[in-house]
């Protein structure tokens, strides 16, 4: 298995580089879309009619599943940032393993004590991304890379939900045993793709020089990353938990809100709803790769992410006022929330590293966003379904994207203010030490 692994990384190493980047973003892009598989399936259940403590079971569900996943986010911000390369391949299989199980007790354990292994489930998810981002940052094309495996989280979420609803349709499993079949189809090219993204050569000299070397990062150096930038942290954290509050909704419950849209029997509106705006998106965002500048296109990236809070706004205006249809409305509101929502997953931090010059690695500033992004997310949803029984979903979400919207405006303005005062000190400092 080894020669194999030596063998194919020597092949990538000899491609051009068009080849290069098709099949290691495949391969990523596999890797995380397989994960979805065994986290949001279990969105496409109902669960009529159960209660616990008078609340309906599903949100108890999504509840402690996104609390499993904010926990790993902040676990991740130690454990993905000091990851050794060698253990990548194993750590995913190993996290997605425990999730399947969790999955599986959760199908016979009798309810309402199952609820804890949604729990269990979302707890070693979290870490994924970081994992699989870390054999693609880096790179002269790492832009382009993540652009391939940022396709996942768009597409993927649609796909594990339509396999999910087929299930239950189709091979006529519960509800409850519906989420570990469809792992359990997935677990296969699991493996499979997590292998290929383990034959992965490191990053090249050319690249570290072009990009900056990225290492594992000690506790000592994780504060001293974080008193360096600390004000433009802040803003971009807040600027991506205000994206993750807002992809929660839509995700979690895009049920109910297609459903108020009229499309509750159609299963395959999750996927085709989402290929046209992973299409525009990531073609929007590709171009990136070409401009060498790490300056540059670290401030064409928050114009783009600028641009996707604007999209937002206007496209729901456009359908509270009847100018769109609510398919329509939901393909632009995704468009805009993934244009602000990718750059901090795969582009902004990559840029913002070399930038600087910052001998570090993206995962830890990553976690750090995906952490609080999480958090606030897990405080909108709590509040939603504990403290406001009365509002409808779809209005609670048109309002929540409105406000959200013009507050990550002002956040976005705010943070390239920032950093173009810290690259003034950054180039006057290097040019005093030359």
């Amino acid at each position: 298995m080894n020669i194999l692994k030596l063998k194919l990384s020597e092949w990538l190493k000899s491609q051009p580089d068009w080849v290069f980047a098709l099949v290691v973003s495949l391969a990523a892009f596999l890797t995380y879309s397989c994960m979805y598989a065994f986290r949001k399936p279990f969105v496409v259940g109902v669960f009529d009619g159960l209660r616990i403590l008078g609340v309906d079971y599903k949100i108890w569900l999504i509840t402690v599943q996104v609390i499993g996943y904010t926990l790993s986010k902040f676990l991740g911000i130690k454990y993905v940032s000091e990851l050794k390369p060698g253990l990548r391949g194993m750590y995913i299989l190993v996290l997605v393993g425990i999730a399947e199980v969790a999955l599986l007790l959760f199908w016979v354990v009798p309810k309402p004590y199952n609820v804890i292994f949604m729990f269990i489930n979302g707890l070693p998810l979290g870490m994924i991304w970081g994992v699989v981002f870390s054999y693609l940052e880096g790179r002269r094309l790492t832009e382009l890379l993540g652009a391939g495996l940022s396709a996942s989280f768009i597409i993927a979420s649609g796909v594990a939900k339509s396999v999910g609803k087929w299930v239950i349709i189709d091979l006529h499993f519960s509800e409850f045993g519906m989420p570990f079949i469809t792992g359990l189809l997935f677990a296969i090219p699991l493996v499979v793709s997590v292998f290929f993204l383990d034959c992965i050569p490191p990053p090249t000299i050319d690249d570290e020089k072009l990009r900056t070397k990225r290492l594992p990062m000690s506790k000592e150096e994780r504060k001293a990353f974080l008193n360096k930038f600390y004000l433009g942290i802040v803003l971009l954290v807040t600027t991506y938990t205000v994206l993750t509050i807002f992809r929660e909704l839509r995700d979690n419950f895009s049920v109910e809100i297609w459903k108020s849209l009229g499309y509750g029997n159609d299963s395959s509106i999750f996927t085709v709803a989402e290929l046209p705006v992973a299409l525009f998106t990531l073609l929007s965002l590709a171009f990136i790769t070409f401009i060498h500048s790490n300056y540059k296109a670290f401030n064409i990236i928050l114009f783009i992410i600028f641009t996707g809070f604007i999209l937002i706004i206007a496209s729901t205006l456009m359908f509270s006022f009847h100018l769109i249809g609510g398919k329509a409305w939901m393909i632009l509101i995704g468009t805009g929330l993934y244009l602000g929502y990718i750059p901090f997953n795969a582009f902004l931090y990559e840029r913002l590293i070399s930038s600087f010059k910052y001998i570090s690695n993206v995962g830890f500033v990553i976690y750090v966003s995906d952490a609080f992004g999480y958090l606030g997310s897990l405080g909108v949803i709590f509040y939603k379904n504990f403290f406001n029984y009365n509002i409808k979903w779809i209005d609670f979400f048109i309002r929540t994207g409105l406000w959200l919207s013009v507050l990550g405006l002002f956040l976005t303005f705010l943070s390239f203010f920032y950093f173009q005062k810290k690259y003034k000190q950054f180039k006057l400092l290097k040019n005093g030490e030359q």
